[in-house]
């Protein structure tokens, strides 16, 4: 039998039972539409991890600590001048941006409001080292830090405490930060942690709160890329170890904390749920894999009596074996058809309302390959679920199959 023969019988004998056909196929509709759904919504998440964690994997941290080996006595305190050599970029070539980090708590005040915060004394690239977002207003500038301007950015935390969460009251308002007068000129975003009460001022302003000191609690240091972590480490050492004239790793008055294991911690979590979201729709697909299979088998089982007239007129086993195959096949393909369709169309207009009822998730999106592969395993799931039924509809014997 050509195929164009067997294709003809096939989908005269699907016009027949329409009803049976599209019941079939909806199986496969929903197990499809749910995959795309669910690589759409993977990708929409990879893409939200990336963005609030991006920066967060190339970050590392300097702070003090005490050598394991070492004489109490030469044991160094960060200091602006290093960071000054960090910032050399002949020394230190994979660093990115330094941040230096000087840090203590004192009592904002406004009105009669007051609270008692973590004071930083930064540079304006806090933000990217702490992975933050501006809400309002802006970051200070390196001008208004050369300039030792008085000026400071707060966050939501300290606006709900002096300003009763009016955002639009607290920029450009005058604050006291201990007894010195700051003006706001930003508002942090939320950073849903237990810390969220910082107020970022310019380092050189900040000496006015601190004592007029250049010693700093740590250094905020972002690689060039998450891949150069590891050089961006070994340049660390190599350039505090010469500012603190530290013989060996065992005298280091320093350490140095990466957030890449962390990020990756986290990455595979979001890896592991987007593979438990597959296997969601892997099993609805499977349903439809039985449900293909068992209508295949009430087909042959109904046209017993077709075949064997068939075959005692001569068609051969390979003949019959094609047509339930292209029968199968051509079922589950109109199901992949139609499931990709719609999977795409609950992609777009669910994108619309996911993006504001979760925001830690990008807008959702289908690659052009996932669509080819779905489809594809669509049209595998026809061949498989037909093969036992059309096998079974080929070893008939004929005169049985007349006698039905």
């Amino acid at each position: 039998m050509y195929l164009k023969e067997a294709l003809t019988i096939a989908l005269r004998s699907m016009r027949a039972a329409r009803l049976r056909t599209a019941l079939t196929a909806l199986g496969i509709v929903i197990g499809i539409a749910a995959v795309i759904v669910l690589l759409a919504l993977g990708n929409g998440m990879r893409d939200g991890f990336s963005s609030a964690f991006g920066d967060l994997s190339r970050t590392l941290t300097v702070s003090k600590a005490t050598p394991t080996t070492s004489d109490v006595a030469r044991t160094k305190l960060l200091r602006e001048s290093d960071v000054a050599a960090l910032r050399n970029k002949r020394l230190a070539p994979d660093i990115e941006s330094v941040t230096p980090l000087r840090s203590g708590t004192a009592v904002v005040r406004f009105g009669t409001n007051e609270f008692t915060a973590t004071v930083n004394g930064t540079s304006p690239t806090f933000l990217q080292v702490r992975n933050d977002k501006i809400a309002a207003g802006r970051m200070f500038t390196e001008q208004e830090n050369q300039e030792k301007a008085r000026v400071v950015v707060i966050s939501p935390k300290i606006v709900t405490y002096l300003f009763e969460d009016d955002v639009q009251k607290a920029l450009e308002s005058e604050i006291t930060i201990g007894r010195i007068p700051f003006r706001v000129v930003g508002i942090l975003a939320p950073a849903g942690d237990d810390q969220d009460h910082f107020a970022p001022v310019p380092l050189n302003a900040s000496r006015v709160i601190f004592g007029g000191l250049d010693t700093l609690n740590g250094i905020g240091i972002v690689a060039t890329s998450a891949d150069r972590v590891p050089a961006a480490i070994e340049e660390i050492y190599q350039v505090l170890d010469a500012q603190h004239e530290v013989d060996g790793p065992d005298f280091r008055d320093y350490t140095v904390t990466a957030s890449l294991d962390q990020v990756q911690k986290l990455n595979r979590y979001v890896t592991l749920l987007n593979w438990l979201t597959l296997a969601i729709g892997g099993i609805a697909l499977f349903v439809g894999t039985l449900g293909v299979a068992n209508i295949m088998m009430v087909t042959v089982t109904q046209r017993t009596k077709e075949i064997g007239i068939r075959k005692a007129i001569g068609a051969r086993r390979s003949a019959i074996l094609k047509q339930f195959l292209i029968e199968s096949v051509v079922i589950a393909g109109m199901g992949g058809v139609v499931g990709v369709v719609l999977g795409i169309l609950l992609t777009v207009v669910g994108g619309r309302f996911i993006q504001p009822l979760i925001p830690a998730i990008d807008t959702p999106w289908v690659s052009g390959w996932s669509v080819l592969a779905v489809f594809g395993i669509s049209l595998l799931i026809g061949l498989v679920a037909g093969t036992y039924p059309a096998r079974r509809a080929a070893q008939l014997n004929p005169i049985d199959a007349i006698r039905f």
